[in-house]
C-alpha cells in the first residue's frame, strides 16, 4: 500500500508507490549511453586546448601546465552561472541591500550573481561515469575535490555537484564535477541547516545525521554497505528509485576538513547500480557540506539516479513519488557480486 514518508534532514513528504513500477512502461530502465567522442572531448587528454586555461592540476611527472600528464584538472567553466568575483563581497553586498532602505518596487529583486563557477575533470580517461574509473582515481577526484572546497571556504555555501549523462543534465559526456561558491544559503540547505540545529537544542547537542545513521545501522534493512571509513544507504524517503545517501562514520562538518572521504564505498555503490541495471544510469551527485551559520552539521554525498522522469505532481507540488521502495532497493543492490 503506498505510503508517505518524511524526509528525516529536510522536511520532505515522499510517496513511496512501489506498485506503480507494475503499470505499463513502470519499470526504471537504463539503456546504454553513446560512447564518447575522443575528438570532441575537451576534457580528454590531449585536448586541453579546448578548455579555458587551467587553474589547478595534478601533475606526477612535472609536466608543464595545459599540457598531457595530468591526473585530475581544473578549468574555469566556459559558460559560467556565476561571475568570477569574490563571494565575500557579493554576500556583503546582499546584507546591505536587504538592511537599505526598500526599492521603489519591492517585488523585484536583483543583484549581480558573484561567486565562482569551476569545472574539475575527474580523470585523463574518457570515461562517462565515476564508476567505469578505478577505485584510486575517484579517491585522486575527491582530494582535488576537498582542495577546491577549502579555496573557496569563505562563500556563504559551496556546492560540488556531479552530472552523468545528458538525461541527467551533463553538457559533456566525460565524467567532471561542477563547484559553484554561492554568496547565499539556497533555501534547500538553509531548511537543512535549520533542521540540524533545532535537532541540536532539542537533544543537548546531538547531531541529526549521525542519530539518523545509528538507527538505520540498527534496523539494517536500507543499508547497502559499510566500511571503515562510511555507510552508503538507501534514505528512508527516497525520491527517485534506487538513490543513495553516503554518511561518514565519525561526524565531520565539513567535507573539506581533513579526515576519511568514503571514496572507495562511494565507488562501489555506484558500480552496484551500473551492474544491477545494465549500464551506469544518468545521475545526479551532490556534497552536501555545512554552510554558513551551520551549529550541528555532518556533510554526506547523494546520489540521485535519473530512472523516471518528474511529472506534473512533481513538478506543480515538489512532492516526489518513488515507484521503487528504499528497502527494495538496498534490498537489490546488496545482492550485487562485483
Amino acid at each position: 500500500m503506498p505510503e508517505v514518508r518524511i524526509d528525516p534532514l529536510c522536511g520532505d513528504r515522499v510517496i513511496i508507490a512501489g506498485e506503480r513500477s507494475e503499470r505499463p512502461g513502470g519499470v526504471p530502465l537504463c539503456p546504454p549511453p553513446q560512447p564518447i567522442d575522443r575528438e570532441q572531448d575537451p576534457f580528454a587528454e590531449g585536448n586541453e586546448a579546448m578548455t579555458p586555461p587551467e587553474f589547478y592540476a595534478r601533475r606526477l611527472d612535472g609536466s608543464a601546465p595545459n599540457s598531457t600528464g595530468w591526473s585530475v584538472r581544473v578549468v574555469p567553466n566556459l559558460y559560467p552561472a556565476l561571475v568570477d568575483e569574490p563571494v565575500a563581497e557579493a554576500a556583503q553586498e546582499l546584507l546591505a541591500r536587504r538592511l537599505g532602505p526598500p526599492s521603489r518596487s519591492e517585488m523585484f529583486f536583483s543583484m549581480n550573481a558573484q561567486g565562482a563557477h569551476e569545472v574539475i575533470v575527474n580523470a585523463p580517461e574518457e570515461v562517462l561515469s565515476l564508476a567505469q574509473l578505478p577505485r584510486e582515481q575517484v579517491q585522486a577526484a575527491m582530494e582535488v575535490w576537498r582542495e577546491r572546497m577549502r579555496l573557496h571556504a569563505d562563500a556563504a555555501c559551496v556546492q560540488l555537484i556531479v552530472n552523468e549523462r545528458a538525461e541527467a543534465g551533463a553538457s559533456l559526456p566525460h565524467t567532471h564535477a561542477q563547484l559553484y561558491a554561492l554568496p547565499f544559503v539556497p533555501a534547500a540547505v538553509a531548511r537543512e541547516r535549520e533542521r540540524f540545529n533545532a535537532y541540536a537544542n532539542r537533544t543537548m547537542g546531538q547531531n541529526l545525521l549521525a542519530d539518523l545513521l545509528e538507527e538505520e545501522v540498527r534496523l539494517s534493512e536500507r543499508i547497502v554497505a559499510i566500511d571503515e571509513e562510511a555507510v552508503l544507504l538507501a534514505p528512508y524517503a527516497s525520491k527517485l528509485p534506487f538513490q543513495l545517501m553516503l554518511v561518514p562514520r565519525a561526524v565531520r562538518p565539513r567535507f573539506e576538513h581533513d579526515g576519511p572521504l568514503g571514496a572507495s564505498l562511494l565507488h562501489d555503490g555506484l558500480r552496484r547500480l551500473a551492474a544491477h541495471l545494465g549500464s551506469s544510469p544518468p545521475l545526479n551527485l551532490w556534497v552536501r557540506t555545512a554552510p554558513s551559520g551551520a551549529e550541528h552539521f555532518c556533510w554526506r554525498i547523494d546520489v540521485m539516479p535519473r530512472l523516471t522522469h518528474l511529472a506534473g505532481l512533481e513538478l506543480s507540488t515538489g512532492l516526489s513519488v518513488n515507484i521503487v521502495p528504499p528497502e527494495r532497493a538496498a534490498a537489490a543492490l546488496r545482492e550485487v557480486r562485483q
